[in-house]
């Protein structure tokens, strides 16, 4: 008795098969006459009511847009704003902060790793570079 009350006190909403079932049901031979007229004004009452919010929603989006007009707003530059606060709000991450520092410190190392293959390559270039300068000024270094 217990799970059956609590059934009728859910408030998700019905999905797939439930909802189907409702909707097959036909619950006009158990209401009376009475109940029935009064579930017909409420349906044309709760229809009313959605048709007057629908028009107030609509009513003040047009509002929305003359205001964003007035202020000079207009969707690049709200794209702008959002992309900005964004981009912001993902650079204050803790994951972005460690990342920007992994990396920051791999680009150091590799730019030290870099300078020191450069600095290499320059000393073999220049040891290279003497050597064939003095076989060159050494004619006893020459073949005959």
């Amino acid at each position: 008795m217990e799970a059956q009350a609590q059934g009728l006190l859910e408030t998700e909403p019905l999905r797939g098969r439930e909802e189907d079932a409702v909707a097959s049901a036909d619950f006009s031979s158990i209401l009376s006459e009475e109940e029935k007229e009064e579930l017909k004004a409420e349906l044309v009452q709760l229809e009313d009511e959605i048709t007057t919010l629908r028009q107030v929603l609509s009513a003040k989006e047009r509002h929305l847009i003359e205001i964003k007009q007035k202020l000079g707003m207009n969707l690049m530059n709200e794209l702008k704003q959002n992309f900005s606060k964004s981009w912001h709000d993902m650079q204050t991450t803790t994951a972005y902060k460690k990342t920007h520092e992994t990396l920051s410190h791999a680009g150091q190392k590799a730019t030290a790793a870099f300078s020191n293959v450069g600095t290499a390559i320059s000393k073999k270039f220049g040891d290279m570079s003497y050597s064939i300068r003095h076989s060159i000024s050494m004619p006893a270094m020459r073949r005959k």
